[in-house]
């Protein structure tokens, strides 16, 4: 019922999985990743125990190849079962069971397991890691969705698509530094999952992504109008917003964590005009991309120019 790619990525360690088939909601059955321990990928007629077993395995020091043996080898079940399992050292390995519908079947490369049942063809498979191999150098997230991509430009699913997810794990990488989940994008039910499930990528990078100290553009008397006018454009002043129970406020409160190293700031742009822009960007829920005093990220800058017109 489904097609996948589970990865490490050997420049982060970073572990990750997508997926497309037609079936509804498959990124609430078929991918479960720990950071640092190692990503797996359940599916065809899916023992969704596989996942948290295989982690547990995995946890404990097992190879991909073993927990693979050793989950399969302990299901009656397994003939109907195909499975995906990278481990934390980039060892990969694929089980595709004798009973599951074809076209069925899997490959493997250092660090990287694609399988795929009820597929129109052994190509699907082979577009998928044959991309995932030839973008080396991409970012992973990037990477993933370009493999997933190819494998539906070869006819994916025969029976068509309807969801897709992407799941990759990170130490510290959730949001607010809470937890591992990096990323953890759904389409549950769309005529165009993959395209969907790209452009929902694109959105959490400019929601949650935090940005690097050296991209940050310093705020001078020039900017500072600039971020003026489009705030009074967008009905955020120091005296339409509420600084001491406002989003803004909220979140400072809470600890916000800032990018940067604060700086002396022109007279045209005291707290009062910051916190307008906090105020702004806690609507839009750009948080993350706090900057410190005196900072401010070009994302959110293009964003704001973006929404002022």
């Amino acid at each position: 019922m489904t097609f996948s790619i589970v990865a490490r990525d050997p420049e982060t360690g970073d572990l990750g999985i997508a997926v497309a088939s037609k079936f509804l909601a498959v990124g609430s059955v078929v991918p479960h990743a720990r950071a640092g321990v190692g990503a797996i990928a359940t599916q065809a007629l899916a023992n969704v125990s596989y996942g948290p077993d295989g982690l547990d395995l995995l946890a404990g020091g097992t190879s991909a190849s073993d927990a693979v043996t050793k989950l399969t080898g302990a299901d009656d079940g397994r003939d109907h079962r195909q499975l995906g399992i990278v481990d934390p050292h980039a060892g990969a390995a694929t089980y595709t069971g004798s009973a599951c519908i074809p076209w069925a079947g899997g490959r493997t490369a250092e660090g990287v397991a694609v399988q795929g049942n009820i597929l129109t063809g052994a190509d699907v498979v082979d577009a998928v890691i044959e991309t995932y191999l030839a973008a080396r150098g991409t970012a992973f997230p990037e990477r993933l969705m370009a493999a997933l991509a190819a494998g539906d430009e070869r006819g994916g699913d025969r029976r068509g698509r309807q969801s897709a997810a992407l799941f990759i794990v990170r130490e510290g990488g959730g949001y607010g530094g809470g937890n591992d989940r990096w990323l953890d994008l759904r389409v549950d039910d769309h005529e165009t999952p993959i395209p969907e499930l790209r452009r929902i990528l694109d959105i959490s990078h400019l929601l949650l992504d935090r940005p690097r100290p050296e991209d940050l553009r310093a705020i001078d008397e020039g900017l500072a109008d600039q971020l003026r006018h489009d705030l009074q454009r967008l009905g955020y002043t120091p005296e339409t917003i509420n600084r001491q129970t406002g989003l803004a406020a909220v979140a400072e409160s809470a600890g916000l964590k800032r990018t940067g190293e604060a700086r002396a700031v022109p007279a045209n742009w005291d707290d009062g005009w910051q916190a307008a822009l906090d105020e702004w960007m806690g609507t839009e829920n750009l948080e993350e991309r706090a900057a410190a005093r005196g900072w401010i990220d070009p994302r959110v800058l293009e964003h704001l120019r973006a929404k002022a017109g």
